[in-house]
């Protein structure tokens, strides 16, 4: 879900940094300039470490030093297949919403929710649907009372749209689709009381 990339950016570091240390300066340029980004390898969440600095030139009539530096970042990429814990956000008639605290784009679409099921207003929130899993005749509802295990199915970089209309929900450049179609996922109170099977001690 994590992984570290190694990037190399030419940074600019103003005057008011420069009178701390240099690696922190250029930490603190670097985290405006990368933290809760979406770049093409994922979302950058921290700046792990600086490995390299060179430069430090200063161009006529700015104040401010222009430096080369390497770096590493954190970085969420999800796999695909890769089985995720998430918290439930929201709900409606096309699927799920969940969130992983510090990303929220993750979508469970209708399709992809256990069969039989039923879609219903949420009797605690009369603006939210909510899903209903039918099975063996007990229902179980899909909603925040715990964690919810999604395995990833696609993920997207959607494109920056030239356009949006007055009430298009906020534009997310990354996306993940997943699934709880499987044995194991969903809430995990839905298994909570499934024991493995072994073999009877004498």
């Amino acid at each position: 879900m994590f992984c570290l990339s190694e990037l190399e950016d030419t940074v600019r570091v103003p005057p008011d940094l420069l009178n701390g240390p240099l690696e922190d300066a250029i930490t603190t340029v670097l985290q405006k300039l990368f933290l809760d980004k979406v770049l093409s390898i994922g979302l950058c969440v921290s700046i792990y470490d600086i490995r390299s600095v060179e430069g430090g030139f200063v161009l006529p009539g700015d104040g401010a030093a222009t430096y080369k530096v390497g770096f590493r970042i954190v970085v969420f990429r999800p796999f695909v297949g890769e089985v995720i814990a998430a918290k439930f956000k929201e709900s409606d008639s096309n699927g799920l919403r969940l969130t992983l605290g510090f990303f929220e784009d993750v979508y469970v679409p209708a399709p992809l929710i256990p069969t039989p099921n039923r879609c219903e207003p949420d009797p605690y929130n009369r603006n939210q649907m909510r899903w209903v899993w039918i099975f063996e005749g007990d229902e179980y509802i899909i909603d925040d009372s715990c964690q919810i295990k999604f395995r990833v199915e696609n993920i997207s970089y959607p494109p920056v749209p030239i356009e949006r209309a007055e009430d298009a929900k906020p534009f997310a450049p990354m996306v993940v689709n997943g699934t709880i179609d499987d044995d194991g996922l969903g809430p995990v109170s839905w298994w909570e009381a499934c024991a493995p099977i072994g073999n009877d001690e004498d």
